[in-house]
């Protein structure tokens, strides 16, 4: 039996649905009912709502230990994508928790139950920092404890250690490290806030750039590296590398809204992500943009996909495409 983490969020649903069409026993864990409706939506979405009664559903968190011990019940194999996501900075102690934590005991409990492989999801923002001599990011790159990094990348990167920890007691294991995934479903939540605001009328663009990817081409990479013989390695999973300018004008042409005007320049920004703190501050409100995010966006870094291409000779949809059937289903 398979199971999945984070089985409620745009990765792991889009993987449920995957694997439903197989002829796998799958297992989910969920925290409340309403996110199980959520995965239930897009099963709807692709009419293969029938799919969805193969799912076994167990109520778990990954940072409660007697859960886990339910969840992970003759199960094989496990997919851990379940993580919390955020760029505000009082975050950290969840984050860490939630990301770090939450990780450490999903590697503790496949290594007590002899799991056969573990798939974890990352992220690009655990990858290294480049050296001026260096041109892209890869794999290899080396994390620069010095380097500025978000709470967010910490998490991940210490996420990371915890399957290297595992694989080094004997687990193996594969890391897989997406860019900013796009795709159907779960509109307004995570990253397709970026259709959301476009749709608007978001005024400003910044010539940084990053990797982007439909969540598809990553189920289907997770799926093919935990059938493979591959063990040991992690692997940086973006389709293409653009402006973040390219990719609000994309979604624009395909949401026929206006197209922003207005380039956001650094200065600006170091503008905004303080009064941000100045009003979650004094209003106790969530932030909106912080120095990490704002760094984030006003980046030039270029990673390189090279690796997963040649491992799986794996071909990448087109952001353009993805970007249009995320239009098409909203």
């Amino acid at each position: 039996m398979i199971l999945v983490t984070g089985g409620t969020g745009l990765v792991g649903s889009h993987l449920l649905l995957q694997l439903a069409e197989s002829e796998a026993k799958i297992r989910a864990i969920y925290r409340n009912q309403k996110n199980i409706d959520k995965t239930k939506s897009l099963f709807r979405l692709y009419q293969k709502e029938a799919l969805f009664n193969k799912i076994e559903w167990v109520e778990a968190d990954i940072i409660d230990i007697p859960s886990l011990e339910i969840a992970f019940q003759n199960i094989e194999c496990v997919y851990h994508c379940a993580a919390l996501i955020s760029y505000d900075p009082k975050d950290e102690d969840r984050l860490r928790k939630t990301n770090i934590e939450g990780t450490a005991n999903i590697v503790n409990f496949c290594l007590a139950y002899n799991i056969k492989k573990l798939c974890h999801v990352s992220s690009i923002a655990a990858l290294g920092d480049l050296k001026p001599h260096e041109k892209q990011i890869t794999e290899e790159t080396e994390w620069n404890p010095e380097a500025p990094h978000s709470d967010y990348a910490i998490s991940k990167y210490g996420a990371e250690m915890e399957i290297w920890r595992g694989q080094q007691e004997g687990l193996q294991v594969v890391i897989v490290n997406p860019g900013v995934i796009f795709g159907t479903g779960f509109w307004g939540q995570g990253s397709s806030v970026f259709f959301s605001a476009v749709k608007k009328g978001f005024p400003f663009y910044t010539k940084g750039s990053t990797g982007y990817v439909g969540v598809t081409d990553v189920v289907k990479i997770m799926i093919a590296l935990m059938q493979s013989n591959i063990s040991g390695e992690r692997f940086s999973i973006i389709a293409e590398n653009l402006t973040f300018k390219e990719v609000i004008y994309t979604i624009a042409e395909k949401l026929k809204a206006k197209k922003p005007k207005t380039e956001a320049k650094p200065w600006m920004l170091a503008i905004a992500w303080r009064l941000d703190w100045f009003v979650a501050t004094v209003f106790r409100t969530k932030r909106q943009l912080s120095k990490y995010s704002v760094n984030a966006i006003l980046s030039d870094d270029i990673i390189s996909n090279d690796k997963i291409k040649n491992a799986l000779n794996f071909e990448f949809q087109s952001i353009d495409s993805v970007v249009q059937e995320v239009t098409d289903f909203r």
